[in-house]
């Protein structure tokens, strides 16, 4: 428990820093996607700078492969033993690539990476710690990560009853008396930290501004049925769009690889696929900042005011695209906030519709766009429970706690019901057969003599 407490400091520390220097580059970003549209002159030589990121990219990737991909799925792979990895490493290199990834403006969002760092210094503090703690208490080192993957997620949107949800319903999948434990110190450490030092650098803890939301009367509960039915069957169409963009990437590369010449396979050949989702970014970017980085200010935006409804149309297509793509090609990044924001955008448009064919006033929209971002989050990513907890703490939803409710379960079960995955968990499976591939499978029998003051006494196999 005292390894949990050092955990969440460290991690409410370094996660400050990192939305610190996030905020500055997606500003910087912003900035040169400006003087790149208002000089179309400029874009020979942003070309080149995207090859040449890209080429950073491939030269760090095949180093440290563990750096690929969304943040959130690669922990969850970490803390069942899937993915091995060097904590020094993955805290420096997630740190400085995706700053790269939010400078070239690619739609994946800071709450990824934000809980891989959390999972890195874990094993940090355990590996720093006592010979007692890293050596003979091995099983410490999958709590700490826990704790430090919950410290994460609790930073990054200040929802710490959230990362303590997260911790159970996603990363582990089951309740424990430790792992509640380890969670607890951790997200409240953490959160002190964040609370201490973020004034300091001048940044927000709050993911958004607290709203007041106008509260549902009995007689309105068909809205969040009919936003729960739209974005479950939006979530269903999104997987299976997932899945087809990324059998469309695999032939893609396939094809791109065995049309290059043998002196291209190198660092240069390989560089290509990622410069190809650069050069769609830049596309997209220059068409709409709207477009760019997590989609944090299009969520915030939307809240208070909704855009026409042709253009979210086209603005859900193309980032949800750019997306997809990016995280099929390992950039490394979030999917949670992008994820957020289609829930935002697809949720506008039925909002827009609403106030303009029905007697919903206005007034009606944030709590709208709210209850469309929780059904989201339950349906796409399959946590029902975290997204009704995230709801009330982190979308202003407490006076609005049977529609979320609604969307939150109704949502999941319309997933449930064509049998569609998390995408945490389509993200995880095809990036285990990433790094399997090629390889063949052992299987090695063994035997384990069981000690008598062991932790695994009673548990099972």
């Amino acid at each position: 428990l005292l390894y949990s407490a050092l955990t969440g400091i460290s991690v409410g520390a370094g996660i400050v820093l990192f939305k610190f220097c996030a905020s500055h580059v997606i500003k910087a970003s912003t900035a040169v996607y400006e003087i790149i549209r208002a000089n179309p002159v400029c874009i020979p030589a942003a070309l080149i700078v995207l090859l040449l990121c890209a080429a950073l990219y491939i030269t760090v990737y095949r180093f440290h492969s563990n750096l690929r991909g969304g943040g959130i799925p690669t922990s969850i792979g970490i803390l069942r033993g899937l993915i091995p990895f060097r904590w020094i490493y993955n805290f420096c290199g997630v740190f400085a690539m995706s700053m790269l990834t939010f400078f070239l403006g690619v739609p994946l969002g800071t709450e990824g990476p934000s809980v891989q760092i959390g999972t890195a210094l874990g094993r940090g503090v355990t590996r720093m710690g006592s010979r007692t703690a890293g050596k003979k208490h091995a099983a410490w080192d999958r709590y700490l990560m826990t704790a430090g993957a919950c410290a994460g997620f609790c930073t990054a949107t200040d929802a710490p009853i959230s990362g303590m949800m997260f911790a159970i319903e996603e990363a582990h999948q089951r309740i424990s008396p430790m792992i509640i434990l380890v969670s607890t110190i951790s997200v409240t450490a953490a959160k002190v930290t964040s609370n201490l030092l973020s004034p300091l650098l001048g940044i927000n803890t709050y993911l958004f501004a607290p709203m007041r939301l106008i509260t549902l009367k009995p007689r309105e509960l068909w809205l969040p049925i009919l936003i729960a039915i739209a974005v479950g069957l939006f979530a269903v169409l999104f997987l299976k769009y997932y899945l087809l963009l990324r059998t469309l990437w695999q032939k893609f590369t396939a094809l791109l690889h065995r049309m290059m010449p043998k002196f291209m396979k190198t660092t240069v050949g390989a560089s290509l696929p990622l410069f190809v989702v650069f050069l769609l970014t830049l596309i997209a970017g220059c068409i709409s900042e709207t477009n760019l980085s997590s989609g944090h200010h299009l969520i915030e935006e939307l809240m208070h005011g909704h855009l026409a409804w042709f253009m979210l149309i086209v603005f859900v297509m193309v980032r949800m695209s750019v997306m997809i793509f990016a995280n099929s090609a390992g950039l490394t990044g979030g999917m949670f906030l992008p994820i957020m924001a289609l829930g935002a955008m697809i949720s506008s448009i039925i909002g827009g519709y609403l106030i303009t064919h029905t007697p919903l006033t206005s007034g009606y929209y944030p709590v709208v766009v709210v209850l469309g971002i929780t059904a989201c989050i339950a349906s796409m990513m399959k946590m029902p429970l975290t997204a009704i907890v995230f709801a009330i703490e982190a979308l202003s939803a407490h006076d609005n706690i049977v529609p979320v409710l609604i969307v939150s379960v109704l949502s999941y079960f319309i997933t449930e019901v064509f049998e569609v995955e998390s995408i945490n968990e389509v993200v995880l499976e095809h990036r285990l057969e990433d790094m399997r591939h090629g390889k063949e499978p052992v299987t090695v029998d063994t035997t384990v003599t069981v000690g008598a003051d062991t932790f695994a006494v009673g548990k099972q196999v």
